[in-house]
């Protein structure tokens, strides 16, 4: 999963947290329609239930922004839990109403909390609600309560049921969906650390490949710089030492340009496999379409390079999910197609000097190289090859 991936997961669970605050709202508004309907409840104390929950809803969404950013908006929990008891006090307590709104502040408050603290926050808010709505629809403030038919009995046990089963499932229904974000947000960081890894591994051996081949070669050609500006009176001496200077810099390069060749010529298998993993490591979908006999020696090497170049450049500038890398060839030619669907919004002469180098390489064993939008929200880079190219006469 990609930055991409990764920032619509974390929109969806902020949908998610927010759905109960959306819910509240639905649930208030239709207990203000029928209480003003059955006139159990003035304009004037709806108008002021309705104000608070403004308020509430600014500081219910302080919170779950505060989820999202691995903190726990202590004062907002607390202003906000005060808020929602006096507004089920205010609003009539109705547990399809105003006495809903307690159990929404719940539902968030518990997120970021222990397992234990959520579960005592979760018992409390039901042992503190529970009364005041009970009272509310014994005093007739909420058309469900008591009536000729109903009995106090089973008022209390089904306030107390509704109320229970709420503080149950509300607050573990929003931690797990947070549990779930911050499990891809940790593979996610887990993925990119390792392919950084990767990049500064490769890095150290060549390095040390250096290092090792050509570091003894010049220190030697330093030392003998060294003994012949000494033996500068002694044009013999002098002379010899610098013969051994320069076959000792002969060596070097020779030696450098060997340790040089295996980055240079490329092995299409192996940048295949290799780009494969980049991109899925990424969160880039990586698909390969290959034929089933190897591709020809002679173009193979270029079409690493543009491989390796295009993958980069999807990887920079893109916001691709699926890269489709197909290769195919005839008697007569080689193709090599890498297609994205994260199209770029900058111009193709904006994205580096690598494409120009690649079309310098395909030129040079006279094959060509295309790079654009395809139309259809895709960016597609083509390269096509002589299969002859190279091949002595």
């Amino acid at each position: 999963m990609g930055d991409k991936g990764i920032t619509r997961a974390r929109r969806i669970v902020q949908w998610m947290l927010n759905m109960t605050l959306a819910v509240v709202w639905l649930v208030v508004l239709l207990a203000i329609v029928v209480n003003v309907g059955l006139e159990t409840i003035s304009l004037v104390r709806a108008a002021l239930s309705l104000i608070g929950l403004v308020v509430f809803s600014w500081l219910f969404l302080r919170i779950t922004r505060a989820i999202l950013n691995r903190s726990y908006a202590t004062r907002e929990v607390v202003l906000s839990g005060i808020l929602a008891l006096a507004l089920a006090a205010l609003g009539g307590a109705s547990p399809t109403g105003w006495g809903f709104v307690p159990l929404g502040w719940l539902s968030v408050a518990a997120v970021g909390l222990s397992r234990r603290n959520a579960i005592l926050l979760g018992v409390g808010t039901a042992l503190v609600t529970s009364p005041i709505v009970i009272l509310a629809m014994l005093s007739g403030q909420d058309p469900a309560g008591v009536n000729e038919e109903g009995s106090v009995a089973g008022l209390v046990v089904g306030v107390l049921v509704y109320n229970v089963l709420l503080a149950a499932t509300l607050p573990w229904a929003n931690r797990l969906w947070v549990w779930i974000w911050q499990l891809a947000e940790q593979a996610h960081v887990g993925k990119e650390a390792q392919s950084r890894l990767a990049v500064a591994e490769e890095r150290l051996r060549f390095a040390r490949d250096l290092h090792d081949l050509v570091g003894h070669q010049l220190s030697a050609i330093a030392v003998k710089s060294e003994l012949a500006a000494r033996l500068a009176a002694d044009p013999d001496a002098a002379a010899a030492e610098m013969a051994e200077v320069r076959s000792l810099a002969r060596k070097a390069l020779r030696e450098l340009r060997e340790a040089v060749r295996g980055y240079r010529e490329l092995d299409l298998v192996a940048e295949l496999g290799s780009v494969r993993a980049v991109l899925e490591a990424a969160g880039v979908d990586c698909r390969l379409h290959l034929p089933y006999r190897d591709v020809p020696a002679e173009v193979a090497p270029v079409f690493a390079w543009v491989i390796r170049e295009a993958v980069t450049n999807v990887l920079r500038h893109s916001t691709a999910s699926v890269c489709d890398i197909t290769v195919r060839f005839t008697d007569e030619e080689a193709i090599l197609e890498v297609r994205n669907d994260g199209v770029t919004p900058k111009p193709i002469e904006d994205l580096g000097t690598g494409l120009a180098g690649l079309t310098e390489r395909l030129a040079a064993v006279g094959g060509t190289l295309t790079a654009r939008p395809n139309g259809s929200g895709q960016f597609t880079l083509r390269a096509v090859a002589p299969v002859l190219a190279g091949v002595p006469a």
